[in-house]
């Protein structure tokens, strides 16, 4: 956690310190706290607070991956603000402003992406084949590139913030940050617009000392942001490197549960099979296939015209016996007479299967008055 902002040490550094009063610019004065020979004082509880501010935005900026562009080109400010960006990883320009910076960003892409070409043939050999006039001119392109795009090599897309130091000497990076709607951190002193920038930080922007101490509370915030991403990212990675496992044993148990599954469904099979369920079909059949046997006979009977008391013969008497063969030898004549009115009434197929049933039980039942009378005769 970053340590909290004392205004002891801000008015140590003199951060305090303001420009002329004739110098001033009036939207500066909410955070003037009086005049002293000449000079305003700047409110220092004011600029902590302010502090604090821009450090939580920045922390969140940096916290997302998004890289901050760090601005300061004012002899005073150059060395402090190189090397407090280095620290950070951090793009930043020291020397002139290339105008288009922001706004025409493809073609800085395009000067970095020389600059690379010109490392890559001094490694691949071919710089060596160059005249010594070529070489001599290529190095003096690749010095002055490397001295005025070196530190934003690394930046391969718009930043997501800059900070800028004295607003008024980097006017154009600021209308530059404006027109892409980039959020804008910077020190203001009393003779700059505060109403310019996103989030303003009151302050002599001239001292080293003051610049010194304001960077470092802001590159601290900065470096917090990436240690809490970078923590993140390696969560993340434990999380993954986690759930094939947990993946892998929720795939298990289905399994499992399928498995235990089928050991009872064959368990309810098995009890099912000892169960004597399996006689009831057979008593059903048995008892099916007398009725069958028993009801032969009769429809047997009906087509032959023969009567269903056959399986009694045994049973009756001689009188009963000569009684039916009287009704048996009446039966044909019934039949015929039957026949012939079935065939006035039937049509077509009809009459046909009349008269083929009727012709089949005339033979049959003439050959049983016959066999009776041989038994009697025999008898």
């Amino acid at each position: 956690m970053t340590k909290k902002i004392e205004v002891k040490e801000l008015l140590e550094a003199g951060v305090h310190f303001g420009h002329l009063t004739r110098k001033w610019d009036p939207n500066m004065a909410p955070y003037i706290y009086m005049e002293r020979n000449g000079i305003h004082i700047i409110n220092l509880y004011k600029t902590a607070a302010k502090i604090e501010e821009a450090r939580k935005a920045i922390h969140k900026i940096a916290s997302s991956g998004r890289k901050i562009l760090f601005v300061a080109t004012k002899k005073q400010a150059k060395d402090i603000l190189s090397e407090k960006a280095k620290g950070v990883n951090m793009p930043y320009i020291t020397e002139r402003w290339p105008g288009g910076m922001l706004t025409n960003f493809v073609t800085i892409r395009k000067a970095v992406k020389k600059m690379a070409a010109i490392d890559r043939m001094k490694v691949d050999g071919t710089f060596a084949t160059m005249s010594k006039k070529e070489r001599l001119q290529v190095e003096r392109q690749r010095a002055k590139l490397e001295k005025n795009l070196g530190s934003i090599a690394d930046m391969t897309r718009l930043p997501g913030a800059i900070f800028v130091v004295d607003i008024k000497r980097e006017y154009i990076a600021v209308r530059e940050a404006q027109k892409l709607n980039i959020p804008i951190f910077a020190i203001v002193d009393t003779n700059s617009d505060p109403r310019e920038v996103d989030y303003v930080i009151p302050a002599n922007d001239d001292a080293s000392k003051s610049i010194d101490k304001i960077l470092t509370y802001v590159t601290e915030a900065v470096a917090e942001g990436l240690a809490e991403r970078k923590a993140s990212r390696e969560a993340k990675k434990e999380e993954a490197a986690a759930t094939p496992v947990a993946e892998a044993k929720k795939k298990e148990t289905p399994v499992v549960e399928v498995v235990a599954e089928a050991k009872e469904e064959r368990a309810v099979v098995a009890e099912a099979k000892a169960e004597p369920v399996e006689d009831t079909p057979k008593e059903e059949a048995v008892e099916e296939t007398p009725e069958e046997v028993v009801e032969s006979p009769a429809a047997e009977s009906k087509i032959e015209g023969t009567p269903t008391e056959e399986v009694k013969e045994e049973e009756k008497t001689p009188k009963a016996e000569e009684k039916e063969e009287e009704v048996k030898v009446e039966t044909p004549k019934a039949e015929e007479e039957a026949g012939e009115v079935k065939e006035e009434k039937a049509s077509g197929v009809e009459k046909k299967e009349a008269k083929a049933t009727i012709k089949k039980a005339a033979p049959k039942a003439k050959k049983e008055v016959t066999a009776k009378e041989t038994e009697k005769t025999s008898e």
